[in-house]
């Protein structure tokens, strides 16, 4: 019987579904977290008769045919990215991005990795560094004797050094955005990779058109709703008991016909 393998594939896609609500469930205090919803696809056809095939040598068109679908597939698992509220921290270091933009980080190979998550802190080198002590691409440092430290939302970092009354300008932040941020790869610790979906990243300052502002002492967090979360949740969990009610319904269908004498 078909059902049983149609409703199979129900079931698997159910239970994907359900590992991604949990991922999404799991990083609802992490810091600028994007939730992820999947997307799925029907299968093949099979044409027991072909729709808009001839019927008759008089030229009559079958109006709708037969096709009887083989089941459901992932097509795919993207990224929804949509700003998460803003938290006061207190930290001077923390730095929220307001708007579109990522934060370009070196990563130990030499290559590029991008962030949202501004929870940076300064290293014993005074280099502005990420929590794993990858450095912010722009290579900022900021002196041992600078008593106070100010970040504008253009991203200028201005410092006042001990005994003079004029702030030193140490840099500027730049942000990067992609064509389609949903095609960034992620690699785990809040980083996401370039790829070729994602397009090449174009850099900019922050607050100029396309790019948005920064905002010192505020992390974004992650933009997980939990009601809508556990809503899906329940959905799934149903679509589920379904498709196993199918398998059941099928299984006694076979049964009913082996005992047939």
């Amino acid at each position: 019987m078909r059902s049983l393998s149609v409703a199979a594939t129900g079931m698997l896609a159910q239970q994907l579904n359900v590992e991604v609500i949990s991922n999404n469930i799991a990083n609802m205090t992490t810091t600028a977290f994007k939730r992820q919803r999947p997307e799925f696809q029907d299968l093949l056809y099979q044409n027991m008769r072909q729709v808009g095939s001839r019927s008759s040598d008089s030229g009559t068109v079958v109006p709708n045919g037969i096709q009887l679908g083989s089941g459901v597939k992932l097509a795919s698992v993207y990224r929804i990215i949509e700003q998460g509220d803003l938290t006061s921290t207190g930290n001077i270091l923390d730095l929220a991005i307001q708007g579109d933009g990522w934060f370009r980080i070196r990563m130990p190979n030499g290559e590029d990795a991008y962030t949202r998550a501004g929870t940076f802190q300064k290293s014993a080198d005074g280099e502005i560094v990420t929590a794993d002590g990858y450095p912010v691409a722009q290579g900022i440092s900021i002196t041992d004797d600078a008593t106070s430290v100010s970040i504008n939302s253009a991203g200028e970092i201005e410092v006042t050094i001990s005994g003079q009354t004029t702030p030193q300008n140490l840099g500027q932040f730049e942000l990067v955005t992609f064509p389609n941020f949903a095609g960034l790869e992620s690699l785990g610790e809040n980083l996401f990779r370039e790829t070729p979906s994602s397009g090449s990243a174009t850099s900019g300052l922050p607050g100029q058109a396309g790019y948005g502002s920064l905002l010192q002492g505020f992390l974004e967090t992650s933009n997980v709703n939990a009601v809508a979360q556990i809503t899906e949740l329940i959905s799934a969990q149903r679509a589920y008991e379904l498709n196993s009610k199918v398998i059941s319904t099928s299984d006694e269908m076979m049964s009913t016909v082996n005992q047939m004498r």
